[in-house]
């Protein structure tokens, strides 16, 4: 919606509350937020229904994905290790990869001034599974056991050669910090199906060693310029999932309601003063926090899980902050009606320990993610949830370091061609798109730039990402910025 637009439906609205009396206003106000909130009841179980919220006219078309899931794998996998087998890279191991394979590329600051670049054989064993015969590592046997309900995209290519630069690229669709998430999108544009949590949740988890000193930065899930309540809510990984989601001693539950009722009043008169969305978001926030007091406890609560389902996520799902335990979060958000779930996992930036710290790294997150897309299929989720996997560019396929050494081997930053998966939500299942050349370098065949999976995302969810704009300082932005193709081949029917 335009800003003018939404200006003057503050007006509209103000005018009302402006000839009520306080409390019919105050009340009215609270029935926009949630139909319960006026007569303080509440749910045990979040409710999942119609959208809330959202533009009019937004989907633009039958959307085949109701909800996304992200496993984004910070650090960088390496696609020629795990997923995109190359037998050239072991005839030529140990040898300098061609000058014209390399073509003169910008490279990060690690490796631009090494003088000699052997190529380096791929760590693992490859082999093919399923009906659709997907090459994947045996670092990975749970993904491989899911091959023939992925769609792998082998020519995924970026710009970006540092972490979050690329990683602030993939999911806001500029290197700068600034732009909305591509959750925050989603949500602005379609809305939520549940009014008791968030419509975007975050979560992050490292690998237990903290191999890498990666950061999470707020900006990678947050609103940019749209309005603040569209930014991930990010929940912890220890203690409470939200800060302040108990009431301190002597508060009731009762007695936090008359005082959001006395916020709520009181920043109603600020909203009719100034007309300020801001005012409109904290006035949200403050009653989505009050809905999360009674459905998160139960959210978090995996006791009623039966234990093959447990298992089924690995022995680390009861760990919270680990990437089991948000997987299997990330299956109950959805079920209550998330719409964007979005799990950040660090660890995989082996620029000296790849021969130790990819084993780990895979072991780590490998029979989670396998489980959360098998956990969806057979509760007839997976069909609507689009499942994401994959970091913000893939790794070189020649050596940093010495290659004498292999104890710290590792593999450079490497933005011209890596892999993802995708599965559910609309994807065409059991397939591979896309080709690198035979070293694994660059992107010979079915290019898929950062803007055209945004868009293919977009597409999925019924967004034409042309039409999703937003005015900001004069100009109206989008996440696919002014590029991006929807790649029709690997959408179903």
């Amino acid at each position: 919606m335009h800003p003018l637009q939404h200006h003057a439906a503050d007006i509209t609205r103000r005018h009302f509350f402006g000839r009520s009396a306080t409390g019919i206003g105050a009340a009215a106000l609270a029935s926009l937020l949630n139909h319960d909130l006026a007569s303080g009841a509440t749910n045990d179980k979040s409710v999942v229904g119609p959208r809330v919220g959202g533009l009019p006219g937004v989907p633009h078309f039958a959307p085949k994905a109701k909800r996304v899931i992200y496993l984004f794998q910070n650090g960088a996998p390496t696609h020629v290790d795990l997923y995109d087998y190359k037998p050239k890279l072991r005839e030529w191991h140990g040898r300098e990869i061609p000058a014209e394979i390399q073509q003169g590329k910008r490279l990060s600051t690690m490796t631009s001034g090494q003088t000699a670049k052997p190529v380096l054989a791929e760590i693992t064993k490859f082999a093919r599974h399923g009906q659709s015969g997907a090459t994947v590592s045996d670092f990975l046997p749970h993904i491989a056991s899911i091959a023939d309900d992925c769609c792998f995209i082998k020519s995924m290519h970026t710009e970006a050669v540092n972490h979050a630069p690329a990683i602030t690229f993939l999911l806001t669709g500029a290197e700068q910090a600034g732009r909305p998430s591509m959750g925050g999108w989603m949500t602005y544009g379609l809305g939520s199906m549940t009014q008791d949590l968030p419509g975007f949740v975050v979560m992050t988890s490292r690998d237990k060693e903290a191999s890498c000193g990666q950061i999470f930065y707020d900006f990678y899930w947050g609103a940019g310029f749209l309005p603040s309540k569209f930014q991930g809510v990010k929940f912890r990984g220890s203690g409470d999932p939200v800060l302040y989601l108990s009431n301190p001693e002597g508060m009731s539950r009762g007695v936090r309601r008359q005082v959001l009722d006395g916020l709520a009043q009181m920043n109603e008169l600020n909203l009719k003063a100034y007309g300020d969305p801001e005012i409109a978001t904290r006035i949200a926030q403050y009653e989505m926090a009050y809905r999360m007091q009674a459905t998160v406890p139960e959210l978090t609560d995996f006791s009623k899980e039966p234990q093959k389902i447990l298992d089924m996520y690995g022995p680390d799902v009861q760990r919270q902050g680990s990437f089991a335990y948000n997987c299997l979060m990330a299956r109950r958000l959805v079920e209550r009606g998330v719409s964007f779930v979005q799990l950040m996992h660090a660890g995989w930036d082996q620029h000296r320990n790849l021969n130790t710290q990819l084993k780990i790294q895979c072991t780590d997150t490998d029979q989670p993610s396998a489980a959360l897309v098998k956990d969806l299929k057979q509760r007839g989720l997976l069909d609507d949830t689009l499942v994401i996997w994959g970091g913000e560019f893939g790794r070189t396929p020649f050596l940093q370091g010495n290659i004498a050494d292999t104890k710290l081997w590792g593999r450079d930053h490497h933005p011209y061609a890596f892999t993802i998966w995708m599965a559910g939500g609309g994807i065409k299942p059991g397939m591979t798109y896309g080709e690198s050349d035979e070293f694994g370098h660059s992107v010979v065949k079915d290019h898929v730039h950062v803007h055209d999976f945004q868009a293919t995302v977009m597409h999925l969810l019924g967004i034409d990402h042309e039409r999703l704009t937003y005015k900001f300082q004069g100009r109206y932005f989008r996440l696919t910025d002014v590029h991006g193709k929807v790649v029709k081949e690997v959408v179903g029917g």
